[in-house]
């Protein structure tokens, strides 16, 4: 089976291509590659190429900059996923596409459900809404949404990388403690986006992410305290939990992000986020 990703650099398709299952040939095209801005540009592609599935993993992820850069998010987060759904829908391509927890306002006080209410609170979180409905609009028949959060893995800029830096630069950190969700390793769900390559059928709409819940300030303990354990980090610092009001950012978050992934989970099985998290620190270490 051919499977085409959008998205070349990023962590997420630097996963799919570590953990692509056997009997499956697949292609990345980034930036270099195509312009998923340009219809013309991304039909010559997948004609060309002739993918049985489109793996979306391509975004807009500057969430603070895209309060002033609100075109070049609806360019990426819209537009390109409108494009992409369209001639998805045309050639008859399964299109399974990633979305975010911040399409949610994070006024429920548990789990978001895949049918909840979605009410983004930033640029961003509404860009990437917009590519949902465009998906929605023209090719709901054979298409998944996969909304995931805190995303990272040993490839890429993410937040374990940046706290893992300023434990080694600075003598102590503040770390939003009331911000709520999941971590979740770019491995697992890369696991879990081959697996719906390759069933029959598929929901319009499912949630990933590690097994658990945590806030920033909970995540950056647990970094800290593996990457010591693992002697990455020569010694520790106070980390001091701080509310986000005291770590004011152009763009707001939702307070409350954890995602319902039970239905994923049967699918794909999934681990606590604290081991995945050992699992990649330990990459990290190598």
């Amino acid at each position: 089976m051919k499977v085409l990703i959008i998205g070349k650099s990023g962590q997420l398709a630097n996963e799919l291509t570590s953990n692509k299952p056997t009997g499956i040939e697949h292609l990345c095209l980034g930036r270099s590659d195509i312009d998923v801005s340009d219809v013309t540009s991304l039909e010559k592609a997948i004609n060309t190429y002739k993918p049985k599935v489109i793996i979306n993993a391509s975004a807009y992820t500057a969430v603070d900059k895209a309060e002033t850069d609100s075109n070049a998010a609806y360019l990426l987060n819209q537009q390109a996923v409108e494009n992409l759904a369209i001639i998805s829908k045309k050639s008859n391509t399964r299109l399974i596409h990633v979305s975010t927890d911040f399409v949610f306002d994070g006024k429920k006080n548990k789990a978001y459900n895949v049918d909840d209410k979605t009410n983004p609170c930033s640029v961003y979180g509404a860009s990437k809404l917009a590519g949902e409905q465009a998906i929605t609009t023209h090719c709901p028949e054979n298409s998944a949404i996969v909304r995931t959060s805190w995303l990272y893995s040993s490839h890429g800029n993410n937040f374990v990388k940046t706290m893992l830096k300023l434990m080694q630069e600075k003598k102590e950190l503040g770390v939003v403690c009331d911000q709520i969700g999941c971590p979740t390793h770019a491995e697992g769900l890369a696991k879990f986006l081959w697996k719906l390559t390759e069933k029959e059928t598929i929901n319009p709409i499912y949630h990933w992410s590690d097994y658990g819940v945590a806030s920033w300030y909970d995540f950056a303990v647990a970094i800290q305290e593996i990457a010591f354990n693992n002697k990455l980090l020569a010694k520790k610092i106070p980390i001091k939990p701080i509310p986000a009001s005291s770590y004011p950012t152009p763009a707001t978050r939702p307070s409350f992000s954890l995602l319902n992934a039970n239905d994923a989970y049967l699918i794909e099985p999934s681990k606590h986020w604290t081991s995945h998290l050992t699992e990649c620190i330990k990459k990290l270490k190598l």
